[in-house]
């Protein structure tokens, strides 16, 4: 026989069985549906701020006990992970949800609407899932439902990862994914792949967009001190202005990204937030604090920001004979997709919820990035509006109006499933 007619023949029953798994992995992603959102509005109703995940965390090991995994928990404080063991070898998979609130008081008026309260700043706030963490957590539960059930089938396993505090540890503590591999999850396993989803970011609803190398920004807090001269409002000339000074070096910040970094390599934002100084209004002050935030796409243009910022307020302010205290707070390295595994991963999401959108960079952060960092990483975006709707005209991630489509949750589910049996089958 024909070597090539061998070949097509030997691709008919693979083609078929691939037909096969994906069919069976959609229904039982239907199936599941109504048990991931009764579990997406558990979380909802009992939020709890980063760092302080107990009740969620017992929640979710309860569930993945339900299904016969073996979670492991108290990693990084409330951190969960689980292992899905699949019944040929190959390599590992992981599939990360976060699982914090956030100090916002909800005002969606849904019959599971949060009524929970939370210490932030010393302060008694509402605590709400405005971000939709919530829905990340029923969505990997489900994809970990749905994926224990063709473990037979999978040629390789999978790392099932539920972090807390995304947001950001309390101030003096270590969270997040940081601290998830600082306490080693990944010394012993180290998966392949890592795979994520944020509802929101201005999608249309139940699509999925994402796209190619940066996604997501880097995020770095900044604090200038302007050290002046106390005077006399009234005589200035005797003393150095620290509020002028500041004044100054807040528009010699903005050229930096327009006049002194390459804008056809990377956006970039430089945006001060806080200004603070004086207390009469006849005294000029000896010194004010400038804080804001930096925003870049390109690690080497990140640390090339960073240090125009410092010089750019130094010179400023030695012009004038005042001094200044550079502080700069790393935060979230840019979310990277890597552009080999998007590559191959795209006629998944392609079947999963039709043509795969393409996105712009977006400004907001995600600790997602520090596993991007360390293996092959593709996060993204699925919409929680209702289909046809202008993501734009709905309330934002962090609103205390955010609410989710409950019927799109169903999409996170195929897409996980999909993308880890397809990366395995791959192999």
């Amino acid at each position: 026989m024909n070597k090539w007619i061998f070949c097509f023949l030997l691709f008919i029953p693979l083609a078929g069985q691939a037909q096969l798994t994906a069919e069976r992995l959609d229904r039982l992603a239907s199936e599941a549906q109504t048990q991931v959102v009764e579990w997406r509005r558990w979380f909802h109703q009992n939020p709890e701020l980063s760092n302080r995940e107990f009740k969620t965390a017992e929640r979710i090991a309860e569930i993945l006990t339900g299904m016969g995994l073996e979670p492991q928990t108290g990693i990084a404080g409330t951190g969960v992970v689980a292992f899905i063991e699949g019944g040929k070898p190959g390599p590992l998979v992981a599939l990360r949800a976060d699982i914090d609130g956030l100090p916002v008081t909800e005002q969606t008026g849904l019959p599971f609407a949060s009524e929970a309260k939370g210490e932030y700043n010393g302060q008694e706030v509402g605590v709400m899932h405005a971000c939709g963490h919530d829905n990340h957590m029923a969505m990997l539960l489900g994809a970990a439902w749905v994926l224990n059930a063709v473990r037979e089938d999978l040629a390789g396993s999978v790392m099932l990862i539920f972090q807390p505090a995304e947001e950001g540890a309390p101030e003096g503590e270590e969270g997040g994914a940081e601290l998830m591999l600082k306490e080693g999850i990944w010394d012993q396993r180290k998966p392949e792949a890592v795979f994520g989803i944020h509802v929101g970011i201005s999608t249309p609803g139940g699509l999925i967009a994402t796209r190619p190398g940066p996604l997501m920004a880097a995020a770095d807090r900044f604090q200038l001190t302007v050290k002046g001269k106390q005077t006399h409002g009234a005589m200035p000339w005797n003393g150095v202005d620290p509020i002028v000074v500041a004044s100054q070096i807040v528009l010699g910040l903005q050229t930096i990204g327009s006049r002194q970094v390459n804008v056809t390599l990377a956006p970039s934002i430089v945006s001060v937030g806080r200004i603070s100084g004086g207390v009469r209004n006849n005294v000029i002050p000896a010194e004010v604090e400038l804080e804001g935030t930096i925003r870049t796409f390109d690690p080497a243009m990140r640390t090339d920001i960073h240090e125009r910022i410092e010089r750019v307020a130094r010179g400023i302010a030695e012009s004038a004979g005042a001094e200044i205290e550079f502080e700069l707070d790393l935060g979230y390295p840019p979310v990277i997709n890597d552009a080999a595994l998007f590559a191959r991963m795209r006629p998944t999401l392609d079947r999963v919820s039709g043509p795969l959108l393409d996105v712009t960079p977006q400004t907001v952060a995600e600790d997602f990035s520090v596993y991007a960092n360390e293996t092959p990483g593709l996060f993204l975006f699925l919409g929680n509006g209702p289909e046809g709707v202008d993501p734009a005209t709905l309330p934002a991630n962090h609103s205390p109006f955010f609410d989710m489509q409950e019927s799109h949750l169903e999409v996170g589910v195929r897409a996980f499933s999909h993308l880890v049996m397809d990366y395995l089958s791959a192999q």
